[in-house]
């Protein structure tokens, strides 16, 4: 049941996508030929608004095919005025960015469902004081809460971190203990850690660890819940996307469809909230991924564009055709290597 859930989620984050594209096509008048969900061969289909929606087999991906644009061969176009080709560059780009654009927006309101559904966030309590630290030397003491940092309200402990990670100088700090409020003055030091892609760096700490205590997101703080979870998951996947690229990250990390099968599946054992919380990260890696400057990806096509409306010419025939066919061998590549991590994986 797990996977149907998985396969669902996939499924509707690539509608979504695809309905970007679309409507941004049918905004500047270009004629949809086919609306699908899947790849091979055709389920069911049905025709609306001169498009025919298809359901297919393989449901690991989905497309819109416009009239004037076939990926498989990108030297058939069309002159007709309701053809993606004829249309101008920048109304092209528009179109091609209202994909990824679409899975950005619909990541913010699975965000802000999330937030409305009143997830629990860490406290500010502290619970470990690692001895001789600038915490401990400053006077906290295990179970102080942290209500502010030079003059500015803490909430969460994740706003503390980050008010202590990006600062230059002493600090301020005012904690609650047992009903009452003490000032002290911590100046922060310079630590060895490790970050989410398990390299060492080095970040102002003062020497603390969280107690556990958590409470629930007040109705006030969704939207910017919604908003910086959103811009956390972009700055995530992008960072590591380029970590990949050059090589700071290993190839062995790169997963493929399976790998967001499988963690959806796990997620939804957790129920809902998690679900959701995950689909909302796999539509922002959806549109991250779709805005590499791969040919065969959306952000291909927009570097064509910008070359078009830069030189004022399109590529050449045989440019565009070795591109094609570069972008297509590196999609299939990348494919290939996180298909064989993601079997590895479960074979291990």
């Amino acid at each position: 049941m797990s996977w149907l859930v998985s396969l669902a989620v996939l499924s509707a984050l690539i509608f979504f996508h695809e309905l970007g594209h679309y409507s941004a096509a049918r905004f500047f008048g270009v004629y949809v030929e086919v609306f699908s969900i899947g790849f091979g061969k055709k389920v069911a289909s049905f025709k609306l608004w001169n498009t025919e929606w298809r359901i297919a087999m393989i449901p690991l991906g989905g497309y819109v095919k416009m009239k004037g644009q076939e990926d498989m061969d990108p030297l058939k176009v069309s002159a007709d005025d309701d053809s993606y080709n004829t249309k101008r560059p920048w109304q092209r780009i528009i179109i091609l960015l209202a994909g990824p654009a679409a899975n950005f927006v619909l990541a913010f309101f699975i965000f802000l469902a999330v937030a409305v559904g009143g997830p629990q966030v860490a406290s500010p309590v502290i619970g470990q004081v690692v001895k001789d630290s600038p915490a401990f030397i400053a006077g906290v003491e295990t179970n102080d809460t942290i209500v502010a940092i030079n003059g500015v309200k803490i909430e969460t402990w994740e706003a503390m971190a980050e008010h202590i990670q990006f600062s230059t100088s002493t600090l301020d700090i005012q904690v609650e203990r047992a009903g009452f409020i003490h000032n002290l003055t911590i100046t922060p030091k310079v630590s060895e850690s490790k970050n989410m892609f398990g390299e060492t760096i080095y970040k102002p700490m003062i020497g603390i660890g969280s107690a556990g205590v958590s409470h629930t997101l007040a109705i006030e703080d969704t939207l910017s819940y919604a908003t910086d979870k959103t811009i956390w998951a972009s700055t995530m996947i992008f960072t590591g996307l380029k970590k990949l690229l050059v090589g700071e990250v290993p190839a062995k990390e790169l997963g493929g469809v399976i790998t967001i099968v499988k963690v959806t599946s796990d997620a939804s054992a957790q129920g809902w909230m998690a679900v959701l919380f995950f689909a909302a990260l796999i539509s922002v890696n959806l549109g991250v991924l779709n805005l590499l400057p791969i040919p065969a990806l959306d952000g291909g096509h927009i570097m064509f564009n910008i070359y078009e409306m830069i030189m004022r010419r399109a590529p050449s025939e045989a440019m565009l055709m070795r591109l094609t066919v570069g972008g297509w061998v590196l999609l299939f590549g990348l494919m290939g290597l996180g298909l064989y991590n993601d079997i590895t994986r479960l074979m291990q």
